[in-house]
């Protein structure tokens, strides 16, 4: 027998991720290292533990293993408890004959509606796995009983001009929303949902199991769930969020993400004992920065060595830098290795990589023209030779190796 639950939280973390290249060949996308010392899934699950919430299911379908070997019993986040914890759902066979994947979102959920029957809970949170904020979900369930509703979607104000990637909310002055557009060529209103909803869950399980019936539904929530419950005339409300929220799906994104970490205006305060991000950490020594080395405006993890110059970098765990190597504006995660003369910018360098003596990766933006520029990228375990170049906006994986 389970413990009823008022609230579960259900966390889709299943995405390929295949904006994000050749760092996501074999790692889903929750899995991205982030910051420093997390990966990007840490938000979510500690936005559930800080918001009371003791039971999560995690949708996983794309490369689970790294994901599933991370979160494990869910300790880091106090997920382990015996009244709920932390669940990995993957797709199962349900029958002899069809081995059913997730076919989206809602199908997703739909899948594991009799996970969520054991909690017998009143109201689901539904979230996003690849998303970098701190949110209390609790005062979005008050805000959901509040009006009675039977779904409320959580949103942001966007720049107009960037409206149209986002599923757009048109409201009333209550915040009762009137109008869902998913990604409209020309928005109304700068509302963009976040991809966070609270459900009702009696109402969510019926729109779940009408939505499997219908041959021609994407069994998605933004493009089919959402629209049917408007239609309905169900009750729908938008719920404000003001703080920092960033959908890191991009290279640009994550890259951006990382370098927000060093603004000392940034929104969101990883220093906050009252909510914290909680994160698996390895027990690295400290980090050593050598005599002669230059370290300007960077965040450097545990485990590091730095004998090079360093600037404008966010520095994961185990990371080196070798004499006579310059790294700039670039995110290096865990257990890479720079190597003497080496010379690293705006980049992303990924785990366990290795860049050759005298190597260039990317390039600074001044030094190449507009429309070729952008973020350089090696994939993980990529062993580049002395002398190697990586150009700026290049993607390099295992099999598409640098110069030797």
């Amino acid at each position: 027998m389970y413990p009823k639950q008022e609230v579960i939280a259900m966390l889709l973390a299943g995405g390929q991720g295949s904006r994000l290249g050749v760092l996501t060949k074999n790692l889903a996308k929750p899995a991205v290292p982030y910051g420093g010392k997390y990966r990007i899934i840490d938000f979510p699950l500690s936005n559930c533990t800080n918001s009371g919430i003791e039971t999560v299911g995690v949708l996983t379908m794309y490369q689970p293993l790294e994901l599933n070997d991370y979160i494990g019993s869910g300790r880091p986040w106090d997920l382990d408890t015996s009244r709920g914890g932390v669940h990995i759902l993957q797709p199962y066979q349900r029958s002899s004959k069809v081995m059913d994947w997730y076919k989206g979102t809602a199908n997703a959920i739909y899948q594991n509606i009799n996970f969520i029957e054991r909690y017998n809970p009143d109201y689901v949170v539904v979230l996003g796995g690849d998303h970098i904020y701190k949110m209390d979900y609790s005062k979005m369930v008050a805000f959901h009983k509040e009006n009675k509703a039977d779904c409320t979607i959580a949103f942001m104000e966007v720049p107009m001009e960037e409206a149209s990637r986002f599923g757009i909310l048109n409201t009333n002055p209550d915040y009762s929303i009137y109008e869902f557009d998913e990604k409209p060529k020309v928005p109304k209103s700068n509302k963009a949902s976040m991809g966070i909803y609270v459900f009702t869950w009696s109402k969510l399980r019926q729109y779940l199991e009408e939505d499997e019936l219908d041959p021609n539904s994407s069994n998605d929530f933004g493009k089919n769930v959402l629209p049917n419950m408007l239609n309905a005339g169900e009750r729908m409300f938008a719920y404000p969020f003001e703080g920092y929220w960033k959908d890191v799906g991009t290279i640009g994104s994550l890259w951006d993400a990382n370098m927000d970490m060093m603004n000392p205006k940034m929104q969101l305060d990883l220093s906050d004992p009252s909510w914290k991000i909680y994160t698996r950490s390895m027990e690295m020594p400290p980090h050593y920065i050598a005599a002669g080395a230059s370290v300007q405006h960077s965040l450097i993890s545990e485990g590091c060595n730095i004998y090079g110059d360093v600037d404008n970098c966010v520095m994961f765990g185990n990371v080196t830098v070798k004499p006579g190597a310059k790294v700039e504006y670039s995110v290096i995660m865990p257990g890479a290795v720079i190597e003497e003369g080496a010379n690293v910018r705006y980049s992303i360098i990924a785990e366990d990589v290795v860049v050759g003596k005298n190597a260039v990766v990317g390039s600074r933006p001044e030094e190449t023209p507009t429309s070729e520029w952008d973020i350089a990228v090696v994939g993980a375990k990529v062993k580049l030779g002395a002398g190697a170049v990586v150009k700026a906006k290049e993607m390099i994986d295992e099999d598409r190796m640098g110069v030797e």
